[in-house]
């Protein structure tokens, strides 16, 4: 098998890396930061600099990953933002920077990666249950939140553009024990990833646009 994972340096993104490597899978994985491709080139992965916030670094990635034949994307990279409890305005400074890498990102991703695909290839796009409208209770973190909505629709137009080539879903990880998640979190990135690789396992062509719990439950949004 051979596995893409885009922001891969830490938390979810690693444990992907880590994951798949156990499973004997081929892994490109992507990160910023010199000592996290390090960290990764250590784990088996052929490791690229990437960042999905820079539209230079974004459009080099088609030549790096020319002639590769992808059976699993994952879209991982992201940020929180400002945590917030109300209505409360976002600076400009931190909506560009969380709409950008949550939101453009993916957009200026995906067709870069479309001629990497093999067929029948799984894409998944990490995103998150506080992104869905259905059955939302409170506006906290509202910019995140938005940004989550968004890459749910970029995921949607992503799964008609590439019907019949591959599967295109989203991704709630359940709330994850990382450097974003807290420490009060409900489950580690073990649980969340092994939870996650098996829905990516068993995801057909009629899934395509379906946003998916960690643990296989369709969510509405």
């Amino acid at each position: 098998m051979n596995v893409l994972i885009i922001g891969a340096s830490r938390g979810i993104g690693f444990e992907f890396v880590r994951q798949y490597r156990a499973a004997g899978a081929h892994i490109t994985a992507t990160a910023r930061e010199e000592a996290a491709l390090a960290r990764l080139r250590e784990h088996g992965a052929r490791a690229l600099r990437l960042d999905v916030a820079d539209a230079g670094s974004v459009s080099g990635l088609a030549w790096l990953i020319d002639g590769e034949r992808f059976d699993v994307v994952v879209v991982n990279a992201g940020v929180f933002g400002p945590r917030t409890s109300g209505l409360e305005a976002p600076t400009v400074a931190d909506f560009d920077v969380v709409m950008h890498t949550n939101v453009l990102g993916p957009m200026r991703l995906l067709p870069q990666i479309a001629e990497a695909l093999a067929p029948g290839a799984r894409v998944a796009i990490m995103s998150s249950q506080m992104g869905a409208l259905a059955g939302r209770s409170n506006p906290a973190s509202w910019l995140y939140r938005a940004s989550k909505a968004a890459v749910n629709s970029v995921m949607k137009d992503a799964a008609l553009a590439l019907a019949g080539k591959a599967t295109v879903i989203s991704f709630h990880p359940g709330w994850v024990r990382t450097d974003m998640g807290g420490a009060q979190a409900d489950i580690d990135t073990s649980t969340s990833i092994a939870g996650m690789r098996t829905v990516l396992a068993s995801v057909k062509p009629g899934d395509t646009g379906s946003f998916f719990n960690y643990d296989g439950q369709r969510l509405d949004w």
